[in-house]
């Protein structure tokens, strides 16, 4: 281990060992969500996660109108989204419709819980 100016006195070596090997142990999965929090840790973006939570699907245009934002504004942000497989798209005719991809539902659902029911918590 290396020198520190810690002021306790005396180190649960065994302890820190634990920890270490712990933190060894999940180091992907935490590089993996840390990944993935940042990319929903943009207003925009989370905001398009929760209407699609609850909305099921809607278009670049429905988001648009939603968020108040430019169409190519939103695209750029579902792109985002899609290649980091948030969300998943389908085609009908000439409209594209965006929805959340279930797989992240239960990782997003905490903080839509937030957002809803404990905005001042917040």
């Amino acid at each position: 281990m290396k020198e520190t100016n810690c002021i306790r006195k005396e180190a649960d070596v065994d302890q820190i060992r634990r920890c270490i090997t712990r933190i060894s142990e999940v180091e992907e999965a935490v590089d993996t969500l840390t990944d993935k929090l940042s990319l929903v840790s943009n207003a925009t973006r989370l905001k398009i996660l929760f209407v699609l939570q609850t909305e099921e699907r809607l278009c670049v245009c429905d988001l648009s109108d939603i968020l108040n934002m430019t169409i190519p504004a939103v695209s750029q942000h579902l792109r985002k989204l899609k290649d980091r497989d948030f969300v998943k798209s389908e085609k009908e005719g000439q409209t594209i419709f965006y929805s959340l991809r279930n797989d992240h539902r239960e990782l997003l659902a905490p903080f839509f819980n937030l957002i809803k029911h404990q905005p001042e918590a917040i």
